[in-house]
């Protein structure tokens, strides 16, 4: 009797293992510590620009009574394409050297200078990631023109190759791509030659520049502060009174500053002033900066309140829980 009572023991436990689910295989990972990253927020610069006088018609009006005489200088066809083409030309300069590259900056309807020389090639950058799509050369027979390529993708840079067969030589050129139209004037001298020229953009910097201080600029609204010890930060606020559809959504201090976060729609609405009470209860008018959804103190309080209203108010209180030791805490733990 013993026997069959241990063997339907055996077989019961060999049943209750059966049905107990394998434990699961845990593969070793490895650990990795986390490091603190340091936010470095690119600021927003000034951008100064230069004032342009623009001529207006009509804002230079005789007075009445007197009488003007406008003298008019006759100037040719000839001499005034001259004269154009004389002030629009940019000629290279020891400044814009960089190594062997002339930078010109670039200016719609600038004429820019290229010397070179025969048996020598100048080569004609253009700006990394601008598609080429026409070259137009005044005099093909004496001077050889041709284009080729460097890098890929973003990196990808077009060149304009010139080469003159001759010394005393002169023709003009234009180059149109996908983003603008360059036109240069071509000089062919004996000795000295440009072995390569480029340009820079100032137009395109300063639109760089501006998003840049767009982008900053959001992200500086959305950040609360910069520098805030996130270990110190104390949520030990308690929030009373009313309940508007501006109350607080949370209080908080990093032990030197206190940030009233405020709800998502505060933009739309009328936004409460926030007032301290001193020891005594009263009321005082604090000054604060509304960052974003964030009202920040430059110091701390034991109490405020936001006020709308003068004689029927919507108050909200704002208090900061004390703790309390020995045997006040048996009595109430806190205040």
């Amino acid at each position: 009797m013993i026997r069959i009572m241990s063997l339907a023991s055996v077989l019961a436990l060999t049943t209750a293992c059966a049905s107990v689910p394998p434990e699961p295989i845990i593969e070793d990972t490895p650990f990795v510590e986390a490091a603190f990253v340091e936010d470095m927020p690119v600021r927003p610069v000034e951008i100064v620009e230069t004032p342009t006088v623009l001529p207006l018609p009509g804002q230079m009006k005789p007075v009445d009574g007197t009488k003007r005489t406008v003298t008019r200088v006759y100037t040719s066809p000839t001499e005034t394409i001259r004269k154009g083409t004389t002030e629009a030309r940019i000629e290279p300069s020891v400044d814009g050297y960089v190594n062997a590259i002339q930078i010109y900056p670039y200016t719609e309807g600038a004429l820019y200078r290229l010397y070179a020389a025969p048996g020598q090639v100048s080569d004609i950058a253009l700006q990394p990631g601008e598609i080429l799509v026409s070259v137009s050369a005044g005099d093909t027979v004496r001077w050889i023109v041709g284009d080729t390529s460097s890098g890929s993708g973003d990196t990808g840079r077009a060149h304009v190759l010139v080469k003159p067969v001759a010394a005393g030589l002169s023709t003009n050129l234009m180059i149109a791509t996908d983003r603008r139209t360059y036109h240069l004037e071509l000089v062919s001298v004996e000795a000295a030659y440009m072995a390569a020229l480029s340009w820079r953009y100032p137009a395109d910097e300063l639109a760089e520049l501006i998003l840049r201080n767009k982008v900053a600029s959001r992200r500086e609204d959305a950040l609360i502060a910069p520098g805030v010890a996130v270990d110190r930060l104390d949520f030990d606020y308690v929030i009373e009174g009313d309940t508007p559809a501006w109350r607080p959504v949370r209080v908080f201090d990093d032990g030197r500053q206190v940030f009233i976060q405020m709800p998502a729609g505060l933009a739309s609405m009328e936004a409460p002033p926030l007032f301290v009470l001193g020891p005594s209860g009263d009321a005082e008018l604090v000054n604060y900066r509304l960052r974003g959804t964030y009202y920040i103190v430059d110091h701390l309080f034991r109490a405020a309140e936001l006020r709308i209203g003068e004689k029927d108010q919507t108050i909200v209180r704002i208090r900061k829980r004390v703790r309390r030791s020995g045997l006040a805490s048996l009595f109430g733990g806190e205040g």
